[in-house]
């Protein structure tokens, strides 16, 4: 009675999707049975359960693949992301959307303007990993300041009032992207340390920024925005990587440096969609590669590759249109 079902349109395909694919596990989510990938989705509604009211058969809805099962202590303070027993697409043992149809729970489907809604509000982005980024800047208050995840925070750490903005990347094509949708710094990382990133990143600025929003969860990078945070300020990281990392932990310690988690994202769809809405962002550049759904495996292969920046499914066979 509380679901919908939807003509899959769009699915972005994510890093965990092809380390899933690739590895069977993420930390302690790991795959005992065959899994349908893809969390990263648009859709147009087919069908609306009889508890349904806000939405309707045409509709073109966005994706928020995290339901909460029960309402838990996490829940009844607001941050249901937290809670052990949420359902999420494509986290074992849950299925994902990257399908012809597929029922989800209407009040985690969201309408808003006919665009290509994975990249723009299922993640950043252009994960869908959008309402991770949005979610990453609200958590780090005051505002902040790439892969996908990394270039969706600029865009959204610019439109949130950041004053300046430096991005580091290995990527020279990546960092141009990142100058493109508004980047105000770039640093092209190659051999130096994680303190002399830090020390190029503080000249750059001419000053240790006060938010750093990390999104890789390699050792070298976290260990990097440790050292560049100014005295008091936030590390907010965003990127998953191994269980355990070596971190000078000291030296965030004496200078105050708050170091905070995000996992997935709580209450940020909203806002997401309003920002795509009014067109004061603009995701569309990060799409760079499109695929129907028969060519997924030549997708997977594209994504692992790591060509462009935001591989997307087109899963309506009828409609390929972004």
């Amino acid at each position: 009675p509380a679901e919908v079902l939807l003509r899959m349109h769009s699915v972005g395909i994510c890093g965990s999707d092809v380390h899933y694919w690739q590895h069977g596990r993420i930390g302690d989510f790991v795959v005992k049975a065959p899994m349908v990938l893809g969390h990263e989705a648009s859709g147009t509604v087919v069908k609306v359960g009889s508890g349904v009211t806000h939405l309707k058969p045409g509709d073109r809805v966005a994706i928020e693949p995290g339901v909460p099962r029960d309402l838990d202590e996490f829940c009844r303070a607001g941050r249901y992301n937290l809670s052990p027993s949420i359902f999420f697409c494509a986290t074992p043992p849950d299925d994902g959307n990257l399908c012809r149809f597929y029922a989800h729970s209407a009040r985690c489907c969201y309408r808003g303007p006919k665009a290509e809604l994975g990249p723009g509000w299922a993640e950043p982005p252009a994960r869908g990993a959008f309402p991770c980024s949005s979610r990453s800047c609200s958590r780090a208050s005051p505002p902040p300041c790439p892969g996908p995840i990394g270039l969706v925070c600029v865009l959204v750490a610019k439109v949130m009032g950041a004053a300046a903005v430096v991005i580091t990347d290995l990527s020279a094509p990546r960092l141009q992207k990142a100058k493109e949708v508004g980047a105000d710094f770039t640093v092209q990382v190659t051999k130096e340390t994680p303190q002399e990133v830090a020390s190029k990143v503080e000249k750059l600025l001419g000053c240790k920024p006060e938010i750093t929003v990390e999104c890789t969860g390699v050792e070298a990078c976290i260990q990097a925005g440790i050292y560049a945070t100014r005295s008091g300020g936030t590390l907010v990281l965003v990127g998953l990587g191994p269980e355990m990392v070596s971190v000078p932990m000291v030296h965030a310690a004496v200078r105050e440096v708050d170091i905070r988690g995000i996992f997935r994202y709580c209450n940020t769809w909203p806002v997401a969609i309003a920002l795509l809405a009014s067109k004061r962002i603009d995701v569309t550049p990060l799409v760079t590669h499109r695929f129907p759904l028969e060519k997924a495996l030549e997708a997977f292969e594209t994504t692992k590759r790591g060509e462009g920046v935001k591989v997307m499914l087109k899963c309506d066979p009828s409609d390929h249109s972004p």
